[in-house]
């Protein structure tokens, strides 16, 4: 009975300890906040290296072992990568300029639709129950904010990328070292790591790279398809600027199950400016593509490598909406994923 007493004192005092440090961390925060801002983006283009790296890193592997000597491959597959992307912003950029300067053109013919869609909706809407019509205003209230939001980031992102775009030449030759280096890189973490945890750590790291490395790749090659299909369906039904509203489509794909409704917001403003047909033509594109990438791409690429319940998808969703924004709802399931792969080891651990 003493030793449970003593137990749960200490295990009470050290809840407690966390709750006072947690206190003072916030409390403090006018302090620590300018100095994690300066380590930010000091440590952002290392972070894009290694996310690049993490990437690359399998295809190397799997090239090396056909017996390709490593710095051939790498040299192959990095030339492939960025080659690509930059073929791809020197022939997308004019492009991609051009239709922004048409829609900077265009706002006010959009301002206007919307305001008469919203006349309409509130006009039609006014005879309903009370409740009912105050539940509509309010989901639009919330709409308007959201896509506010959006675009306050996505222009704030912007003018971050412009500002810093000399930064961000040196990540190509970070994560050429990385990818270089990267046997080194782990030798030197296995190194630094206490014996005790070396085996145990190792096995953690293998687990969230199985369930999450497979997950983002897969993701990011189905963001990619699905946009390139939308940008050349609004291409071929000779709808207003393709490239930018496929590059949206294929963006906001990344979010599971919301995704796909927030990528249509604008491609269905835009269209209904056009005609009814156009609306219903571009509205009909979208839910064909997330059909297919819902039935066939995501269950033949990506899979079920989460193994994460739907439910609990969509409320780590919520929570990183609520928290970060759009940037939240992109990183919730990862970081949902990386924390039951904690969970789990930790559980493990206890239990042995």
């Amino acid at each position: 009975m003493e030793h449970s007493h003593l137990h749960f004192f200490v295990r009470l005092t050290k809840l407690l300890f966390i709750l006072v440090c947690l206190y003072f961390i916030v409390k403090l925060q006018s302090v620590w906040l300018p100095f994690l801002h300066v380590f930010i983006k000091i440590m952002t283009p290392f972070l894009i290296a290694a996310f690049i790296t993490y990437l690359l890193h399998p295809v190397v592997e799997y090239v090396h072992k056909r017996g390709m000597p490593r710095a051939l491959a790498i040299l192959a597959i990095y030339a492939l990568f960025f080659g690509g992307i930059g073929f791809a912003v020197y022939k997308g950029a004019p492009l991609f300029i051009a239709q922004l300067e048409d829609l900077n053109k265009s706002l006010p013919i959009f301002v206007r639709t919307y305001e008469q869609w919203t006349n309409y909706i509130h006009e039609e809407t006014a005879t309903w129950p009370y409740d009912v019509h105050q539940r509509i205003e309010a989901m639009m209230t919330e709409a308007e904010s959201f896509i506010s939001e959006a675009v306050t980031g996505a222009i704030i992102g912007v003018k971050q990328l412009i500002n810093r775009i000399i930064i961000f030449f040196i990540i190509p030759f970070i994560a050429f070292y990385m990818l270089k280096d990267v046997e080194l890189i782990k030798k030197a973490a296995w190194e630094w790591t206490p014996k005790k945890w070396r085996h145990k750590g190792m096995q953690f790291l293998r687990d969230v790279d199985q369930t999450l490395g497979g997950y983002i790749r897969g993701q990011l090659f189905v963001c990619f398809l699905i946009g390139t299909a939308a940008a050349l369906s609004f291409w071929l039904i000779d709808m207003k600027y393709p490239l930018l509203l496929g590059m949206i489509v294929g963006v906001t794909n990344v979010i599971p199950y919301f995704g796909p409704i927030i990528g249509a917001i604008p491609a269905a403003i835009i269209a209904a400016t056009v005609s009814v047909n156009k609306l219903l033509l571009t509205v009909g594109i979208v839910f064909l593509l997330q059909f297919i990438e819902g039935n066939i791409l995501s269950p033949l690429i990506v899979g079920k490598s989460l193994h994460l319940h739907p439910l609990i998808i969509m409320f780590s969703l919520f929570v990183g909406g609520e928290i970060g924004g759009i940037i939240g709802l992109i990183v919730a399931v990862p970081i949902v994923a990386i924390a039951k792969a904690t969970f789990v080891h930790i559980r493990s651990l206890k239990t042995n």
